[in-house]
């Protein structure tokens, strides 16, 4: 696949053209270096979500004229050839070290560890597939069910849970599965949560996005629509005045997105987040645990509390899925838990994810916790705080009527 191409999903006659600049030269674009990127910040351009789109780094050579150190790692190409590359220019500029001591440079950039595959990793270790019966919808929980809107995303995390589709080829949902998804609704009235994910559903124009909420809408037994985007982290340009109005027009709606890192957290994604939280729309925050990265509970505590200032709501925090080309990002479940323990206490509930295990085969989400049952008895049970105080709790009396 011609992965610098620019595909025809971007066409939207609702907003206005890109503009044109250095970086969107024709037919080849211009050498870009880091020091570039940061130049074009008080350009025009750099507002323009279209323009972020079409300048995305997308090839081998596009990524050595960022970052020529990895010249020396001739499997990149190869790792890209498995897995597409694509970063934004505004992801880019937020990497300070173009190694894998930068947390946005491990998230973003191919690494040869990628190609490293052992037996129990899976290209679907969820069987999204098996549990799609319709093509382009997974229904695994009886009230929810997930529509894949689209292959496309503005950048392709490394830690992807879908790499087996991400990016290898950019699309959108035809019309025609639409509509076999919108019959399957109907007919299974029992669903009552549809989130619609992919891909990313805010990388597709404003009037292909309004028709796949429309159509969702109108199923009379759809009571929520979640849409799950990266949008605000990769590409805050995306969230328009123009998105929000329309999204305005579908409540009850959710936003859930996907920080990793304080970081991450620029003036920009925070003010994304604002205008998505200002139009009515709550949020929250889907965090994956990676090695190297943010397996730290004070890096953690910060994204959190980071999030919940701009009216985010933490909600999960992911172990690794077992997914092809991600080992190097996993964690021990412990140091999960390790981490969950050193956060109650030190932060309020409201900005405490529950830490999950989607499990293999199918299985569903797992929550973890630390464990602060000690013993249990008839009349009282033992409980560990998480300062690890022991508190003797009272159980309630097995006679309650009043001696008379």
């Amino acid at each position: 696949m011609e992965h610098d191409k620019t595909p025809d999903l971007l066409v939207d006659h609702d907003e206005p053209p890109a503009c044109g600049c250095a970086l969107n030269a024709a037919p080849s674009r211009t050498a870009r270096t880091l020091t570039q990127l940061h130049d074009l910040k008080a350009d025009p351009c750099w507002n323009d979500w279209k323009w972020h789109m079409r300048n995305r780094i997308r090839t081998v050579q596009e990524l050595l004229e960022l970052f020529p150190n990895l010249a020396g790692q001739p499997q990149i190409q190869d790792v890209i050839t498995r897995y597409p590359l694509a970063i934004t220019p505004y992801y880019a500029s937020l990497i300070r070290r173009a190694d894998l001591t930068d947390p946005v440079f491990q998230m973003s950039v191919p690494q040869m560890d990628e190609l490293y595959d052992p037996p129990f990793l899976q290209a679907d270790p969820l069987q999204e597939e098996k549990d799609m019966p319709v093509p382009g919808l997974i229904h695994r929980y009886p009230d929810r069910a997930l529509i894949m809107a689209t292959t496309m995303c503005s950048m392709y995390c490394r830690h992807c849970t879908r790499k087996r589709v991400a990016g290898t080829e950019e699309r959108a949902i035809s019309a025609a599965h639409l509509r076999q998804i919108t019959d399957y609704l109907t007919a299974h009235p029992r669903i009552a949560d549809v989130i619609l994910s992919g891909g990313d559903p805010f990388t597709l124009p404003l009037d292909v996005l309004e028709g796949i909420i429309s159509a969702v809408r109108k199923v009379a037994s759809v009571q929520i629509i979640r849409i799950g985007t990266r949008t605000p982290v990769v590409l805050p340009q995306r969230i328009t005045a123009e998105l929000t109005a329309m999204l305005k027009r579908y409540h009850p709606l959710w936003v859930n997105t996907h920080f990793n890192h304080p970081v991450e957290l620029t003036p920009e994604a925070t003010l994304a987040c604002e205008r998505l939280v200002d139009a009515g729309i709550p949020m929250g925050n889907q965090t994956v645990l990676l090695r190297g990265v943010n397996d730290s509970p004070t890096i953690l505590e910060e994204l959190f509390r980071g999030l919940v200032r701009a009216r985010v709501r933490p909600y999960y925090l992911f172990q690794c899925d077992l997914v092809r080309g991600i080992e190097h990002f996993r964690t021990p479940i412990k140091r999960g838990v390790e981490i969950m323990e050193y956060l109650r206490g030190r932060l309020s509930g409201l900005a405490i994810p529950t830490f999950v295990v989607d499990t293999p085969q199918g299985g569903g989400k797992v929550p973890l916790l630390p464990d602060y049952v000690v013993s249990s008895c008839p009349t009282h049970t033992i409980l560990r705080n998480g300062d690890g105080m022991m508190i003797r709790y009272p159980e309630p009396a097995a006679d309650t009527s009043a001696d008379l």
